[in-house]
């Protein structure tokens, strides 16, 4: 099975290698595909796109045709995660916790509201132990995190937790095929992946 990592910016090797140990977790083999243009798409069953720098990626995938492949791919139904920066470009409304609306490109196809760097810049990284509905007890990896604070339709929040000036918040959402993180679960554990693997091959 082919699967495919939008490797635009980003921790893009960390989501291979979370790829092919969730792969062997299930006992399949995958190929690894390092998705920079739109026919790429075309032949991968799974999709991740990276944390990194959302405003960056989205103005890159723009330059490279690849927002509207991106959404049909993603509405189509092919099984995406999307974590941190990845969250933000999958939420169909993105403002910054310092500058406001951002006005960057996104792929919005997730009935969510997100709040990027709602934990601060890269120094106030960190890591908690999270219970998320669906996947158990996660240690979650915070990197100039978002936070998502709405969502509506048929998207599920997931693993709320308390903000100091945004109240309650949640660290992920699942909509159908799709899954978004605030955090960031290919440093820590291959539940996710496994989970868009299990989309692909029809067990989840």
């Amino acid at each position: 099975m082919k699967v495919g990592v939008v490797a635009l910016q980003g921790d893009v090797e960390e989501h291979a290698e979370a790829f092919r140990k969730a792969a062997a977790e299930l006992g399949i083999a995958v190929e690894v595909l390092e998705v920079k243009k739109p026919r790429q798409l075309e032949d991968v069953k799974a999709l991740a796109l990276t944390g990194g720098e959302s405003t960056t990626i989205g103005i890159l995938a723009k330059r490279a045709g690849l927002i509207e492949p991106l959404r049909k791919a993603a509405e189509g139904g092919l099984p995406t995660l999307g974590t941190c920066a990845g969250a933000v470009l999958l939420a169909k409304e993105v403002r910054d916790a310092v500058v406001g609306e951002t006005g960057q490109p996104t792929i919005g196809v997730m009935d969510i509201a997100v709040v990027r760097n709602a934990f601060g810049r890269q120094r106030e990284s960190f890591e908690a132990e999270l219970e998320v509905e669906g996947f158990g007890k996660i240690r979650a990896v915070f990197i100039r995190a978002p936070a998502v604070v709405k969502a509506w339709g048929s998207a599920k929040p997931l693993a709320p937790v308390r903000h100091a000036s945004l109240g309650l918040i949640y660290t992920a959402a699942v909509e159908g095929n799709i899954l978004a993180t605030a955090f960031h679960p290919e440093l820590t554990t291959t539940a996710f992946h496994r989970r868009v693997l299990e989309m692909a091959l029809g067990k989840a």
